[in-house]
């Protein structure tokens, strides 16, 4: 089982319901479709800063990593990055996903409960 978060370029969204719409649009435009669409500069410096903390699926020998995809970056979509980790680290990898995002002025949305992360 996994949990995801997602994470964005733009302004922060006004409420949930707003954050809401912005996601599934996104979504649908980056990861619903076959088109290549790489990272942007920001989405890809983010992915790294989560790999400063732990190690990309791919790399990790001691089972350490939170992420359930790898390489992470495969999950980034131009101004998207939707992402999911084990469960069972869902809570420390995710405050501290939200925590990064928010220090680089990126949106983070919790798609399960529908809520901004801050």
């Amino acid at each position: 089982m996994s949990y995801d978060l997602a994470v964005w370029e733009g302004h922060r969204p006004a409420d949930d319901t707003a954050a809401t719409a912005i996601f599934s649009d996104l979504f649908n435009r980056y990861m619903g479709t076959d088109a290549e669409h790489p990272p942007t500069d920001r989405i890809a410096a983010y992915v790294a800063a989560l790999l400063e903390r732990w190690p990309d699926l791919t790399e990790d020998e001691e089972d350490l990593s939170p992420w359930s995809i790898g390489p992470l970056i495969g999950a980034a979509k131009g101004p998207l990055f939707y992402f999911p980790m084990r469960y069972s680290m869902a809570d420390e990898a995710s405050a501290h996903a939200a925590e990064v995002a928010s220090s680089m002025g990126l949106v983070c949305f919790d798609p399960q409960v529908q809520r901004l992360m801050s």
